[in-house]
């Protein structure tokens, strides 16, 4: 074993902390290589001629292009990602309401259907289905009491 073997306590703690910032700014790196390759390919405004010269740019001179690209088109990543994001929760937001549906009340065959299966299962009594039966019938509202004034038009 001609090799020499470096342990852990061998290796200064200044040279880890160099060790670190080196590859926490390696990842930066990455991270905005690939937003701005992102930024390219999503800006509507450039050609495909001109997406084209940026990428290659950006690929075959990585630091000047990135550098480059900041410079002339720095001001506007972050108009064209708020309007990104913008777009995104427009789109999410008409699905949720697609999904929840417009009104927020669900037919009422749609609670009789849900009642006959709790009674199937055997959640609630054939009583209690036959109450609750009655309030999806009657507009959802409390059965009339008694001595209430009634709506001659409701059945």
């Amino acid at each position: 074993m001609s090799a020499q073997m470096y342990l852990a306590y061998d290796y200064p703690l200044l040279s880890m902390f160099w060790t670190l910032l080196w590859f926490f700014l390696w990842i930066m790196w990455f991270i905005l290589l690939f937003r701005i390759i992102g930024d390219i390919f999503r800006d509507d405004s450039l050609s495909g001629w001109g997406k084209t010269g940026w990428v290659l740019l950006v690929i075959v001179l990585p630091f000047l292009g990135v550098f480059i690209y900041l410079i002339a088109r720095g001001k506007e990543m972050g108009r064209r990602e708020v309007s990104h994001a913008r777009a995104q929760q427009e789109v999410f937001d008409a699905y949720i309401r697609e999904t929840a549906g417009g009104t927020g009340r669900s037919s009422s065959a749609d609670e009789l259907a849900k009642l006959s299966e709790i009674r199937a299962r055997g959640d609630i009594t054939d009583e209690e289905f036959r109450r609750a039966k009655e309030l999806v019938l009657s507009d959802y509202g409390p059965p009339a009491r008694p001595g209430a004034a009634t709506d001659p038009n409701r059945h």
